[in-house]
């Protein structure tokens, strides 16, 4: 029998260097407008054809939808409950759609007008309510692809019924529905509306932490 080596075995030494920090993913550059026309221009807005140049030198065109930017009220009647307060939404058919929805009122600013203003006056155009206290949930572009549009969330509370004025080609039923209702409807993907769900889904989390 071979006799037992008496060599001390080696053993790798661990590395303990700090490991690389990650790079930081550069920041893409901004494009260049090279010229704007107007292709379209209609009531609620206007089309543009931009042409735009890359950084890297690559030109493109891009048709740009240009709005006023529009308003939504999240109008909250907590009188009956407050723990379950009813939400004020409308439902109208949208021929975009092909089918009726039900959302938050909402509607276009005019030119130059502020967006507090528009809320109220389009609150109380669609569902005749008024409302004492406002505050902002949030503000958000739609469709930043092709659409420069902010859409503005107003909170309306201490609300009370009116007369309401809406448009001739505005054909909207008012309908007053529970909190936990519309969120379950939410829930079950039965509201297909964005402003909607986006609305009553931060109101809905802010009530429950506490933060309203």
């Amino acid at each position: 029998m071979a006799p037992r080596s008496t060599k001390p075995t080696k053993v790798a030494a661990k590395n303990t260097s700090p490991a690389p920090a990650a790079k930081t993913p550069k920041r893409a550059g901004t494009a260049k407008l090279i010229s704007s026309k107007l292709s379209y221009k209609g009531k609620v807005f206007n089309v543009f054809s931009d042409t735009l140049e890359e950084p890297d030198g690559h030109r493109h065109v891009k048709d740009v939808i240009r709005h006023n930017g529009s308003v939504v009220m999240l109008a909250v009647d907590d009188r009956t409950s407050p723990a379950d307060p009813d939400i004020i939404l409308e439902r109208q058919y949208r021929h975009a759609a092909g089918q009726y929805l039900i959302e938050l009122p909402a509607g276009s600013r005019n030119p130059g007008e502020p967006p507090l203003a528009a809320a109220k006056r389009e609150l109380i155009e669609e569902t005749g309510y008024r409302a004492k206290k406002w505050s902002v949930l949030l503000r958000y572009f739609a469709s930043p692809g092709f659409l420069g549009e902010w859409m503005q969330i107003y909170l309306a509370r201490d609300i009370r019924e009116g007369i309401a004025t809406p448009e001739l080609d505005e054909q909207i039923e008012i309908i007053r529905m529970p909190l936990s209702e519309i969120m379950q409807m939410i829930d079950a993907g039965k509201i297909h509306d964005g402003k909607t769900i986006i609305g009553l889904s931060l109101y809905d989390r802010a009530r429950r932490e506490g933060r309203l």
